[in-house]
C-alpha cells in the first residue's frame, strides 16, 4: 500500500509544492517557451513526473509506472476513442464531397457578409467543433470565408474568435469528461456547471464577429440576427448540458443558432453593394456558385442527424440501462494507493464503459453515414485508419499528458500543489479561469488543460471551502479563451489561408479579445461563488 504524503520534502509544504509543480512547468516551459512540440513536451513532462513520485514521493516504481499506464489507457479509451470516429465521420463527408455540398449550402443561406461569419464561423464552426475538434474548425471556417470573398487575416481572426463558446464540450464532450474523470467528480455535475458558464460567453460572441467583421456601422445593422443567434446558442447549450447529454451540447447549440439566424427576417435581406464593399476584399469563389440536387444536399446533413439521432436514442431510460450493462469494472493492477487519511483512491479501480461511451455512438453513427453516403467498406475501414495516422502526434500528446495527470494525481503531487494554491482563499475564484486560460494557451487543448489541472483545482476549492464542481468546471471554461491565442492555433489559421509566418499579426488581433473575455469569465465564475450569481449553480 502507498500512502500519499502532503509534505515530502523536508516537511515544508512550500518546497514541496514546488518540486511537485516540476513536471507542469517542464511542459509549459518546453510548449510555450522552447516551442517543442506538444507530443515531445508531454513525454518529458510524464518523465519528470515519474522521476517526482519516485525519488521525492518514495512512491514505488511498480505503483508509479502503474499510475502512467493508467491514465495513458484512459487517454485511448474513452477520449481518444471519441476523437478518432468524430473525425472519421468528418473524413468521409470530404471524400464523398458531401462536405463541399454542405459549404456551398451554408454559403446560399444569406448574402450578406456578416450573417455568413455567424453561420460558417460560428454555427458551423460549432458543429466542426463538435465533431472533430483539434483546429479542425479554425482551418476549415477560415478557409470557407476566404472562399466568400473575406480578406484572409479577417477570416483567420473570426474563425479564431469564434472557436470559443463551443470548445469545453467539444469532439462529443471530450474536455469534460476528461475533467470529470480526473477530479473524480461525476460527468453531470460538471456539465452542468460548464453548462452554466460558457453560454453566457455565447451570449456575446456573435456580437463581437459582427463587430470584427464591419465595425460598429454592422454591429448596429445586424445586432438583432446577432443577438437571436447567442441566445439561441446559449439557450440549447444550457439545456442539453444540463438536462440531456453533455455530448450532444455543441451540436444542439450549432444547429439551434443557425435555426435563429434563418428564422430573422433580416437575415434575408439582400446586403447592399456598400456592405459588400466594406468586408469583401477578395474574390468570391466561382465553386459556391455550382447547384446541387437536392437529394444530394439532403445526404450532406444526415451525418450530423444521424449522430443527434443516435445519442437521442442512447439518453432514453430503457436503452441506457441497456448500454450500461456492457460497462467493465476493474481492480487495477499492481496499484494500491490511500490518501493521507487512509481512504483509497479512486485510481484503484477503472471503469470501462464499452457501449455506453460517446465514441462507440459515433462509430455507429459512422458505420450508417458509410451506408448513407455510399462508402465501400474497404473504402471507410481505410478512411479510419488514415485518420488514426492523421492524429498520431495527437494520440501520444494525450494519452502521454493524461499519464503524467494521473501520476501527479495518485502520487499526491496535486495534492500538495492544492493545498497551498488553497491559501488564495476566496481570490481563487477569480483565478480559477486564469489556470486554465494560461494551459490552453500554452497546450492548445481544453482537453490537456482539463487532465493537467482539473485535479488541482478539485483540491485547491476543497482546502479553501469553494465549490469543486465550480472551480473544476472555470478550468474548462477560462480554457476556451485561451484557444485563440495558442500557438498550435495561430499556426493552424495562418497555414490555412495562407498567412505562413505571420502568426504574431494574428496573435495581437486576437489577444485583447482573448483577455476581456477572460476577465469576464473570472467575474461570472466570483459571482457564482458569491450569492450574486450562486443561484445559478445546480
Amino acid at each position: 500500500m502507498y500512502v500519499q504524503e502532503l509534505e515530502p520534502v523536508a516537511d515544508s509544504l512550500t518546497l514541496s509544492a514546488l518540486v511537485a509543480a516540476l513536471p507542469l512547468l517542464t511542459v509549459l516551459i518546453l510548449l510555450g517557451g522552447l516551442r517543442l512540440k506538444a507530443h515531445l513536451a508531454g513525454l518529458a513532462g510524464l518523465l519528470t513526473a515519474v522521476l517526482v513520485a519516485c525519488f521525492a514521493y518514495s512512491m514505488p516504481v511498480g505503483q508509479t509506472l502503474s499510475s502512467a499506464a493508467q491514465g495513458a489507457a484512459f487517454g485511448l479509451f474513452p477520449i481518444l476513442w471519441i476523437v478518432v470516429n468524430a473525425l472519421w465521420v468528418y473524413r468521409m463527408t470530404v471524400r464523398t464531397r458531401h462536405f463541399d455540398i454542405l459549404r456551398r449550402s451554408f454559403g446560399r443561406l444569406s448574402d450578406d457578409p456578416r450573417i455568413q461569419a455567424l453561420v460558417i464561423a460560428f454555427c458551423f464552426g460549432a458543429l466542426l467543433e463538435a465533431l472533430a475538434g483539434f483546429g479542425a474548425p479554425v482551418a476549415i471556417c477560415s478557409v470557407m470565408l476566404v472562399a466568400l470573398g473575406f480578406d484572409p487575416v479577417r477570416a483567420a481572426v473570426v474563425a479564431l474568435v469564434a472557436n470559443t463558446a463551443p470548445v469545453a464540450f467539444g469532439a462529443m464532450g471530450t474536455p469534460v469528461v476528461t475533467l470529470a474523470q480526473v477530479t473524480g467528480l461525476p460527468l453531470d455535475s460538471v456539465a452542468s456547471v460548464v453548462g452554466r458558464q460558457t453560454p453566457l460567453l455565447a451570449l456575446v460572441v456573435p456580437l463581437v464577429l459582427v463587430g470584427l467583421v464591419d465595425g460598429r456601422r454592422g454591429l448596429r445593422e445586424t445586432w438583432v440576427p446577432a443577438l437571436a443567434c447567442g441566445v439561441a446558442f446559449a439557450a440549447a447549450q444550457f439545456a442539453a448540458a444540463n438536462y440531456f447529454s453533455a455530448q450532444l451540447a455543441d451540436i444542439a447549440a450549432s444547429l439551434a443558432g443557425a435555426a435563429a439566424l434563418l428564422a430573422v427576417p433580416h437575415t434575408r435581406v439582400p446586403a447592399s453593394d456598400a456592405v459588400r464593399a466594406r468586408v469583401l476584399t477578395g474574390a468570391r469563389s466561382e465553386e459556391l456558385d455550382e447547384q446541387d440536387p437536392r437529394p444530394e444536399i439532403v445526404r450532406a446533413y444526415a451525418p450530423y442527424a444521424l449522430i443527434v439521432a443516435i445519442f437521442s436514442v442512447a439518453q432514453i431510460p430503457a436503452v441506457k440501462d441497456w448500454l450500461a450493462r456492457a460497462t467493465r469494472t476493474y481492480d487495477w493492477p499492481f496499484l494500491n494507493v490511500v490518501d493521507p487519511d487512509g481512504a483509497p483512491v479512486g485510481g484503484n479501480v477503472f471503469t470501462w464503459p464499452v457501449a455506453s461511451t460517446g465514441g462507440t455512438l459515433v462509430l455507429l453513427a459512422g458505420l450508417a453515414t458509410a451506408a448513407v453516403l455510399g462508402v465501400h467498406a474497404r473504402v471507410a475501414l481505410r478512411e479510419w485508419a488514415a485518420t488514426v495516422h492523421e492524429l498520431r502526434h495527437a494520440i501520444l500528446t494525450v494519452t502521454s499528458v493524461l499519464a503524467l495527470a494521473y501520476v501527479m494525481n495518485l502520487s499526491g503531487q496535486v495534492a500538495t500543489i492544492g493545498h497551498l494554491v488553497a491559501a488564495a482563499g476566496a481570490g481563487l475564484a477569480f483565478l480559477s479561469p486564469v489556470l486554465g486560460w494560461f494551459g490552453v494557451a500554452v497546450s492548445g487543448s481544453d482537453t490537456s488543460a482539463n487532465a493537467l489541472f482539473g485535479a488541482l483545482q478539485v483540491t485547491a476549492a476543497r482546502e479553501s471551502g469553494l465549490s469543486p464542481e465550480l472551480l473544476a468546471a472555470a478550468n474548462s471554461s477560462g480554457g476556451v479563451l485561451g484557444k485563440m491565442i495558442s500557438p498550435q492555433n495561430l499556426t493552424i489559421a495562418c497555414a490555412a489561408v495562407g498567412l505562413a509566418g505571420r502568426e504574431g499579426d494574428l496573435l495581437r488581433k486576437v489577444l485583447p479579445w482573448s483577455v476581456g473575455l477572460l476577465l469576464v469569465m473570472c467575474l461570472i465564475v466570483v459571482a457564482q461563488s458569491s450569492p450574486v450569481l450562486g443561484w445559478m449553480l445546480p
